[in-house]
């Protein structure tokens, strides 16, 4: 079956044309739009994309723009590095920084501030909770949450992945001695700037301000001696239930300091965890009537200035009234005296007379000579000023004399007893390491043959007077006791006591000064229930000797060999200027 072509008229295959003509430009049309969408589609895509990398970059950039923002320094501008280290004098390593990382929050960044809250005082107890809310509920975009985070710590706060919370790399002041030099080298604050001590006084170096590098400070204390002093005071500090103690150790001849303690004590790596009180430093900053040890000054100055000979001497038979005082000897002789054995007995009485034969004028001026008048010059920021009577006359100088109404530092008594021993030159005292050429700062304050004298004298006080417990064998320690009643509020206590020994070796050629001071000790069984210094501190000079010798390289000697009690006989006379006898 054949099939017949479909015949169309004109028109109708115009109509036909004409329509397909309209399909293909519909299709055509459709096509575009689709094009123009996915363009668009596109552009959008693009739009979006490159405004997250912009935020992101944004918040990586005001991250890092915080984080890297400085801690102001204290004066000039602090150069970039970790602050510099301190050493003892054989290079022990006392301070040094080592890398924190410190917590800081955008509180704008923080979506429940509540829950972030408590999640940080599981990590955190120690931050309060009520500070938390409020520290991150604050409108600024930077707040401290916890400074000097542990490595442990951080990790736990950066696995809590709470929006806000950030890192600031940072540096924190680390003493790997603890509490053992704790005084001297000080601390710093929680922006490692220096506050206290060493640490404050050298902090422009330290820390290196207006374009100068930081640099490292070497301490004249060896930490040797340091540690046997500390041992020693804090053993007769709990013999005695003393409720403090002080101590130093100084070369005579370059006025360094080896060793200087005060108790109690702090650990600077926790300062803040100490009370006010242990951070006192007594050796520098404390002043004290010092007693007896005042002897020592009295009786240089009456041979210095000729008022009197060894063959010279006082009648101590009876106590001084002077102005509504009494003036007595705690152990009287109630006999004439030569000035060896006022020195050796520790008379008052023979004391009192001998100064007040110069009078108040010369006294006080040769006090002054020896830097007992004024406020000490060291390197340290703690430094207190000696507290003088208000009006100097007889009865002044008469008290002052035997170490009662004239307060000064451990610091000052050391360097000034120094001055006597050394051959009579008064060196400033420092607690730098000095330079194998550097010569010491220094004046002369009394002629060398009555330093030798005066140390004789020293010796002779250990060897048959009040401190024969500071004995050393072999290392001819000389000294002086110094017994006082503490002044409180203007007034004595007579049952509380400040207790010193003050002391040279080898007295044939001293080098160095040794001083041990008890706050408030109190007698026992041992002692007899005695308080005073002959009982208390001079045991405490005897063992730290015989320990820090050697390591001072002090050899011993034969006490009893012909040079020896040579070079140390001093004549001590009786009242018809006959030498006597013991």
């Amino acid at each position: 079956m054949t099939r017949e072509p479909v015949q169309i008229s004109v028109d109708e295959a115009r109509t036909f044309i004409h329509l397909e003509g309209s399909a293909k430009e519909t299709l055509e049309q459709g096509r575009n739009r689709l094009v123009v969408a996915g363009v668009l589609f596109a552009f959008c895509f693009f739009v979006l994309a490159g405004r997250l990398v912009g935020l992101a970059l944004s918040g990586i950039g005001e991250e890092e723009t915080v984080a890297s923002k400085p801690v102001p320094p204290v004066s000039g501008s602090v150069l970039p590095g970790a602050r510099a280290e301190i050493y003892d004098r054989n290079g022990v390593l006392l301070a040094t920084t080592l890398d924190t990382v410190s917590l800081f929050a955008d509180p704008t960044k923080i979506l429940d501030i509540k829950e972030a809250s408590r999640r940080l005082r599981a990590i955190l107890p120690e931050l309060s909770e009520a500070s938390l809310v409020t520290k991150l509920s604050s409108s600024r975009n930077f707040v401290w949450l916890k400074r000097h985070l542990t490595p442990s710590q951080q990790v736990r706060i950066n696995g809590l992945g709470i929006p806000g919370l950030f890192f600031r790399d940072e540096e924190k002041r680390f003493y790997p001695l603890g509490p053992l030099v704790s005084h001297m080298i000080g601390y710093t604050d929680v922006d490692n700037r220096g506050i206290a001590g060493v640490e404050k006084y050298f902090n422009a170096q330290l820390s290196g301000v207006d374009g100068v590098p930081s640099s490292p400070v070497y301490l004249s204390v060896d930490t040797r001696i340091q540690h046997a002093l500390r041992d020693e005071l804090t053993r007769y500090m709990s013999v005695f239930r003393a409720i403090g103690a002080a101590g130093m150790v100084l070369d005579v001849q370059t006025g360094e300091v080896l060793g200087m303690v005060s108790l109690p004590d702090f650990d600077p790596n926790r300062h803040k965890d100490f009370p006010k009180d242990n951070k006192f430093n007594k050796t520098t900053l404390g002043v004290y009537e010092m007693g007896s040890t005042f002897k020592t000054f009295t009786t240089a100055m009456a041979l210095e200035l000729r008022s009197v000979s060894l063959r010279d001497g006082y009648d101590a038979t009876k106590p001084i009234r002077i102005a509504g005082f009494r003036i007595r000897d705690d152990h009287p002789k109630k006999r004439w005296l030569s000035v060896p054995e006022i020195y050796m007995y520790s008379s008052n009485i023979g004391t009192a007379k001998m100064a007040d034969a110069i009078g108040p004028k010369r006294h006080k001026a040769f006090l002054r000579k020896l830097g007992l008048l004024d406020r000490p010059v060291i390197e340290l920021p703690e430094i207190g000023a000696p507290i003088l009577p208000p009006r100097w006359n007889t009865l002044e100088t008469m008290t002052i004399s035997y170490g009662h109404g004239l307060s000064v530092s451990p610091l000052q008594l050391s360097t000034a007893i120094g001055a006597i021993v050394n051959g009579g030159t008064l060196v400033r005292p420092t607690v730098l390491k000095k330079k194998g050429t550097e010569e010491a700062e220094s004046q002369r304050v009394i002629r060398k043959n009555v330093s030798s004298v005066v140390r004789r004298l020293m010796r002779l006080v250990v060897e048959k007077g009040t401190g024969k417990q500071a004995a050393a064998n072999g290392y001819l320690v000389g000294g002086k006791t110094g017994t006082a009643e503490k002044a409180v509020n203007g007034r004595y206590k007579r049952d509380a006591l400040i207790t010193s020994f003050v002391s040279a070796f080898p007295m044939h050629n001293p080098r160095y000064v040794v001083l041990a001071m008890l706050d408030e000790p109190k007698g026992n069984a041992s002692t007899h229930g005695f308080r005073s210094a002959g009982w208390t501190t001079a045991p405490i000079v005897s063992r730290l000797i015989s320990r820090i010798a050697p390591v001072l390289g002090v050899k011993p000697v034969d006490e009893g060999s012909p040079a020896i009690q040579k070079a140390m006989h001093i004549p001590v006379y009786s009242r018809e200027k006959k030498l006597a006898t013991f």
